[in-house]
């Protein structure tokens, strides 16, 4: 890398628009959406989509609600053009969903897009061509009067084609090419001069897309370009202002939202971002980041699972775990503490007497996404005593107490620092049942007892094996369990019970109790016991058992 950057890079320059509006307007409707995944995403593929995965990707977002959807470049070959064409003549295109093709502004290229709509109910016909300077010198060796020459003659074929299928609603879309990096000048003569050519009305309006075909600047220079040409464009009653941006600076997201309450009206893109160079907008997140807001964007992702399968079949491209709202990790903390602001979100949400939304780190319901609760606390050796116990009480039932939470931590971070990997369920009760529950070499083990006796004097006798032998114990106390600490204490084990819970887990006749004690020693160590049983007294004396085990 150059130690001075500027011999060979130039900033961008600022738009003129000193009383810009876009900064103090917020997103409260959504826009009209393309899906550009069967076009420019396609063309991005190292193995491009056969028919069978483009049919498949087609199904998709006529299901998540895509009303425009770009289906290919029809001149570039026989495998788009019958594609296309297969759509149509298979009446696989619902009324309401109209198909877009994009072209280059040719005459040849524009009559060949043409001939595989034919037959359509519905469709946009997309031609552009590039307008910035590099491109006029560098690639065209044009002149601007050149340059709109091409704009102009392409819209006269688009409108003569058009005529000849006047059974086909049609609506026309043209892009200035490389506008992010032209002159916002000669982009609206461009434009005025095309539609000057196409006449559009407020009831047919022309779409003019204002691409950034390649992200050039800060995703605010976008939005000045776009509401300055808003506010210059002649007709803008006759107009939809169509946003496609790109992700080269990692802000395509950011780009297009800016672009919306610069007052454009329609978004373009991918779902979860393909493209080439580093993707499209990813319409996804576009989406859901309004949804989080609190407004519909008229696509449904309610299975986010099923449109990641999907891509990922149909792209050969896996989606990152990180991806936003899709990936397989947006939801999951390993983090101690974010594990314990999501634990008591998520109770605290379980408690209110409304929908609204407010747990810690989660911006979203994962249930809105089709996903469920299971993986959003997840652990390893960066975890904490309520990332543990979220497992346990989603797992097994248990709600364990607070100090119970972090003495059982402990043992689970020895585990992960054993193992140096993620924990799952089954490796956590593993490891709670080794350290609380019964289990071979216990030096008492319950096999029977009676508990006799009025209130406030408790008699407990039981039969419980002692270091394998199976021995009667008794004690008297106040409760059921002073008394069986008692008993414990004449054979040797000293308890003072410091707290006692117990909830129950599940409901009817399949319900069992756990029960929790809090014990210390005399040498002053605390002790755990826990009790799991169909019944909550036993379930009590159990826990008494543990704890004498334990100490």
């Amino acid at each position: 890398m150059l130690r001075d950057p500027s011999v060979k890079y130039r900033p961008f320059p600022p738009i003129d628009l000193p009383d810009r509006q876009w900064p103090s307007r917020t997103i409260t409707t959504p826009p009209r959406w393309l899906s550009t995944d069967l076009r420019d995403g396609n063309q991005a593929l190292i193995d491009p989509m056969d028919a069978e995965k483009k049919g498949r990707f087609f199904d998709l977002l006529v299901r998540v609600g895509l009303k425009e959807i770009e289906v290919g470049f029809p001149a570039a070959g026989a495998t788009d053009f019958d594609f296309i064409a297969g759509l149509i003549a298979g009446d696989r295109v619902p009324d309401d969903v109209a198909i877009q093709v994009l072209t280059q502004s040719r005459r040849d290229l524009i009559e060949t897009s043409f001939a595989s709509l034919k037959g359509a109910k519905s469709a946009i016909l997309h031609f552009y061509n590039a307008v910035s300077p590099a491109w006029r010198r560098i690639v065209f060796g044009m002149d601007r009067a050149e340059i709109k020459r091409i704009a102009v003659d392409a819209a006269k074929v688009v409108r003569d084609e058009a005529a000849k299928q006047p059974n086909t609603d049609w609506q026309f879309e043209y892009s200035p090419e490389t506008f992010s990096t032209a002159e916002l000048d000669f982009s609206l003569e461009c434009c005025e001069a095309v539609m000057a050519v196409l006449q559009p009305t407020p009831d047919r309006p022309i779409i003019f897309n204002l691409p950034a075909t390649v992200e050039c600047a800060t995703p605010n220079v976008y939005a000045d370009q776009i509401e300055w040409f808003g506010r210059h464009v002649s007709r803008r009653d006759a107009c939809v202002l169509s946003l496609h941006t790109h992700n080269d600076r990692g802000t395509g997201v950011a780009a297009a939202e800016l672009g919306l309450m610069a007052g454009a009206d329609r978004v373009e893109g991918c779902l979860l971002g393909n493209g080439e160079r580093t993707g499209n907008c990813d319409l996804v997140t576009v989406a859901l980041n309004m949804y989080t807001q609190g407004v519909d964007p008229a696509l449904d992702l309610s299975d986010i699972d099923a449109v990641v399968q999907t891509v990922n079949y149909c792209t050969q491209i896996p989606v990152h775990p990180r991806t936003p709202y899709a990936g397989d990790l947006v939801f999951t903390a390993f983090s101690g503490s974010h594990q314990d602001a999501i634990k008591k979100g998520l109770s605290a949400q379980a408690a209110r007497n409304d929908q609204l939304w407010e747990v810690p780190y989660l911006p979203i319901d994962p249930a809105d996404l089709g996903r469920s609760y299971e993986a959003v606390i997840r652990v390893n050796s960066q975890s904490g005593k309520g990332g543990v116990a979220w497992v346990i009480e989603q797992d097994k039932g248990l709600r364990l107490p607070k100090r119970l939470q972090a003495d059982f931590s402990t043992h689970v971070q020895a585990l992960a620092d054993e193992t140096s990997r993620e924990l799952n369920a089954a490796d956590i009760w593993a490891r709670f049942e080794a350290t609380y529950l019964p289990r071979p070499g216990d030096r008492f083990a319950l096999r029977d007892y009676q508990e006799t006796g009025a209130s406030g004097d408790r008699l407990f006798v039981g039969r419980v094996a002692v270091d394998g032998a199976e021995r009667s114990i008794s004690g008297r106390g106040n409760g059921l369990i002073s008394g069986v600490v008692a008993a414990l204490a004449e054979a040797g084990v000293a308890l003072d019970v410091v707290d006692y819970s117990e909830h129950a887990i599940g409901h009817g006749a399949d319900a069992q109790a756990a029960t929790y004690l809090e014990c210390r020693t005399a040498s002053g160590r605390t002790i755990w016991g826990v009790g799991i049983d169909p019944d909550v007294a036993t379930a009590s004396v159990r826990a008494a058992l543990s704890a004498a085990n334990r100490a």
